[in-house]
């Protein structure tokens, strides 16, 4: 058997033709930007339709469109909306589901940010803010997308919820988006048992260590989010308390990062793909820590 022969078997075993993820549709929630953005364009590559969606309407088509003019084909629609209304997972369930020709394969819920403070200090906003966007956004939209999860044609159903080091080992300064990202463990994990065993679902928590993205970055740069009531939230971590960490900031050092450097967005991207795959088949209900080694 000759080497094309050969990889020709093989792709037809794998049922891989054009992709990894080929003939699958996948809705990426907070994909405007960041690590969601570099999730829709790896999806796309791999032969996946993309439903991406943002608060920021304008990064969300800009996503899209990239995608779209980069293949050349109709791969990427936009469904801008904010997670912490409920009325708009109906909206972005339905077009999903009408893009995908009646078919929804992947969800991942990353669309999130951070509103720290000291527990003393903390407000019941920022607190009931951060559990709804972090457990109950996810949860709305696994609820309403399950009429496509739970299935029985023999395709592929997979969600990944994304957590954080905050969520599996706790953060100071960040008890809301602790709390938030340990819920999504559990949530995980029981939508692992109860839509696994009729219907295949795989289900996991990827929870990342510190990836370079703006939540990240010096506060000082002025990255923020603006709310869907208006409030306009910093993010970032202070600068001096990154300094502390770093030490040299000529020659930034991370010690406690076994591979001594922080994640970049494609990379955290690229672990997303890696669970959605086929390579993991066989795995669902696990927290996957992305973190180059931190915290071992």
């Amino acid at each position: 058997m000759s080497p094309s022969d050969r990889a020709a078997q093989i792709s037809s075993h794998l049922n891989w033709p054009t992709g990894l993820l080929a003939g699958q549709l996948a809705i990426i929630t907070g994909s405007g930007q960041g690590i969601g953005a570099e999730c829709a364009r790896l999806f796309a590559n791999e032969g996946a339709k993309v439903v991406v969606c943002d608060v920021d309407s304008k990064r969300s088509d800009a996503v899209a469109d990239e995608i779209n003019k980069q293949l050349g084909d109709k791969r990427a629609i936009s469904v801008p909306g904010d997670v912490t209304d409920k009325s708009y997972f109906d909206v972005l369930v339905k077009k999903a589901a009408e893009f995908g020709n009646g078919k929804i394969h992947i969800i991942v819920n990353n669309a999130g940010y951070t509103w720290d403070g000291v527990i003393h200090k903390m407000s019941d906003k920022q607190w009931e803010t951060m559990l709804n966007v972090h457990g109950t956004a996810p949860f709305r939209l696994v609820r309403t997308a399950a009429p496509y999860f739970r299935v029985k044609d023999g395709e592929p159903r997979c969600i990944v919820n994304i957590s954080s080091t905050s969520g599996t080992h706790g953060n100071a300064g960040q008890a809301n988006y602790s709390m938030g990202k340990a819920g999504v463990v559990g949530l995980t994990k029981t939508i692992a048992k109860e839509w696994g065993p009729q219907f295949g679902v795989r289900v996991n928590t990827v929870a990342f260590g510190h990836i370079n993205t703006r939540l990240t970055a010096a506060k000082e740069e002025g990255a923020f989010i603006t709310t869907a009531s208006g409030e306009r939230i910093a993010l970032g971590i202070p600068g001096k308390q990154l300094s502390s960490r770093k030490g040299d900031e000529s020659k930034p050092s991370y010690p406690d990062i076994a591979l001594g450097r922080p994640g970049t967005a494609t990379e955290a991207a690229k672990s997303i793909l890696a669970v959605c795959s086929p390579l993991f088949s066989y795995v669902t209900g696990q927290t996957l820590e992305v973190t180059g080694g931190r915290g071992m």
